[in-house]
Order: structure tokens, then sequence, then C-alpha cells
């Protein structure tokens, strides 16, 4: 069974007149949770397309940035899209469910909050509302303002990115910390790793993108004047 079939089944389970950010209180086991981590990211993405008080082609599309979607499986996709939007219920409620839903696991909502930054950079520009919606996400979810700072720098392209912030230590160091930083981050973003923590495997380019700038944030800091 596809993991877009799973999602058309979960959302099928929903009773009449309940809304969407009821599903998250029922994909809390780990077979169900990548089921979760799917619509979560969909879900607050609808709600965070409408934070600058526009939604774009750009933005809807930029879910295929984050998942692997056969052409088969768009309606299911855009049903998520929808039902969010149409929700009554606030991405704050929509993220606290989802906290819930992982519990402790800090990893799965450190790479949902990677996904949401795709999706508010598909149009080409990080709107202050988005950055203050990703905000009240994070605070929900628990993660520091130092990990929120290291996601964001990897995204958002105000300038060159700084690698040391990428690789989220400081500049002052060591070379062995850095490194060590490094490799623990290459650890965790390998795709077995993600899978294995909730994101499905349709969503291994976030993998791939991350990977790409820890790599290069690396040789940045191999250059560095010692």
């Amino acid at each position: 069974m596809s993991l877009w079939t799973r999602i058309a089944d979960a959302l099928s389970a929903l009773a009449s007149g309940e809304g969407l950010s009821e599903v998250f209180d029922r994909l809390r086991t780990p077979p169900e949770q990548t089921v979760g981590f799917t619509i979560a990211v969909i879900a607050l993405g609808a709600k965070m397309a409408k934070a600058d008080g526009q939604v774009t082609r750009d933005e809807v599309a930029a879910f295929r940035e984050v998942f692997t979607i056969p052409p088969q499986e768009e309606a299911n996709a855009a049903r998520i899209f929808n039902l969010a939007r149409q929700d009554v219920a606030g991405f704050e409620e929509y993220a606290r469910r989802i906290k819930r839903m992982f519990g402790d696991r800090r990893e799965p909502l450190c790479d949902l909050m990677e996904g949401l930054f795709f999706i508010a950079l598909a149009d080409g520009e990080y709107h202050p509302k988005e950055d203050d919606f990703l905000d009240r996400v994070r605070r929900i979810f628990g993660i520091d303002e130092r990990e929120f700072r290291t996601m964001r720098a990897m995204f958002v392209a105000d300038a060159l990115p700084d690698p040391y912030a990428v690789l989220g230590v400081s500049p002052e160091a060591s070379f062995e910390e850095i490194h060590a930083a490094y490799k623990r981050l290459v650890r965790e973003t390998h795709p077995d790793r993600m899978k294995a923590r909730g994101v499905p495997e349709e969503a291994v380019k976030l993998a791939e993108a991350r990977l790409r700038q820890i790599n290069a944030a690396w040789e940045e800091v191999q250059k560095a004047p010692v």
C-alpha cells in the first residue's frame, strides 16, 4: 500500500464534522508516523502559504520539492492542502497536536521544520510573516532558538550562508569540534536514519538538500585561514 493510499485512508477515517487536526491524534505509532509526517508538512505548509497574504502557484508546487508525488496521487495531496486551508483550527493547534504525535522525539520535528522552509522559499522570497510563523511553530515544537537559526541559515539566502551557522558551531570552535559536528550532521542526514525516525521515503529530497548544504559548509570551513 502506497504512502498516498494510506493518507487517503487516514483522511477518510475522519468523522463528519471533524477537522484535519484530529488526524494527528490517531497517528502516534511508528508505522503511521510516516503518514502523520507527510500530512503535517502539507497541512502546516498550507497554513503558512497564507501567512504572507497570498497563496501562489509556486507555494502549492513547493510540495513537489519536498515529496515525490506521482501524478495519480496529486488529488490526495491537494485534498490535504485544501482541508488545511478550510479548517477553522489555527496553525498553533496543528503544531500542538503534531508535537504530541511525535512526543519527545526532536529529530522528526526538525525534519518537518526544514520541509516548511522549503515551502516558504518556493516563491523566491522569505516574508517576515513566514519567519514569524516558523518561529511560533518551533516554539511549540520545543526547538531552541539557536537550532532554528541554524536551519534558517541553510535555507534563507540573505547573503552567502554562514558555514559555521549551518554546522551549528561557533567560529571560535576548534577544528576537531567542527569536524565532529560535521560528521554528526552527516550521520543524522543519512536517508536510512531519516526514514527510521518517521520521514517517508518520498521525502528523501530533504536529506539530499540538507547534505549538499552541510558538505558546502564543511568545504568553506576547510578553506578558512587557520
